[in-house]
């Protein structure tokens, strides 16, 4: 019986993300969720007490798929370049591959949702840039590698472009991918951010 409530909180949360995909800019309600679902809404709120709660599912969805895959890359590479560019990449294609997810990275599905979320998304983001200077600072102490501004400037400019990027995604209409001409743009940014 309760892998028949997971499976059912996973195929909740499946139509949600296509939904945030299907509808850019459209606010969902529980009703047409429900729908979606082919279920009530009294169906909806036996898995999630609330709207609110269906999202942080998705949140920690998204939390889990990057930061796990970002500890990997962490332990599989020692290269400080190469650490921050697989990080990056990752983190990218996971909004290109995951675009209605990328409407709540950017805050767009939030609106007039609880301030919880919206912390909870600011903290996600905070995280990554963490673990982007923790790297920086890694390096220097190994002598392997040094930001050529500060620490802390260095992976704010760089979380900045992620969120600049899966942005002009969202505002897109999804049209215009995270990824098109990362490739040449990193190229430029890992020269002027790191000297070896």
């Amino acid at each position: 019986m309760s892998n028949q409530k997971t499976d059912r909180r996973t195929e909740i949360l499946q139509a949600l993300a296509t939904m945030l995909e299907s509808s850019p800019g459209a606010r969902i309600t529980t009703a047409a969720l429900a729908k979606e679902v082919g279920v009530s809404e009294a169906a909806l709120y036996r898995h999630f007490p609330s709207k609110a709660k269906m999202f942080e599912g998705l949140i920690e969805f998204i939390e889990e798929s990057l930061f796990s895959r970002i500890n990997r890359i962490i332990q599989d590479e020692t290269d400080i370049t190469e650490q921050v560019k697989l990080i990056l990449l990752l983190i990218l294609t996971f909004a290109e591959q995951n675009s209605g997810m990328c409407r709540l990275l950017t805050g767009d599905a939030l609106a007039g949702e609880t301030d919880r979320l919206r912390k909870r998304i600011d903290q996600l983001f905070e995280r990554i840039e963490t673990q982007i200077k923790q790297l920086f600072r890694t390096a220097e102490m190994q002598q392997s590698g040094k930001a050529r501004m500060s620490v802390a400037a260095s992976a704010n400019l760089l979380v900045a472009i992620l969120e600049g990027k899966i942005r002009q995604y969202v505002r897109s209409d999804f049209r215009v991918k995270p990824t098109t001409q990362w490739q040449d743009q990193w190229h430029l940014l890992a020269q002027n951010l790191i000297v070896k």
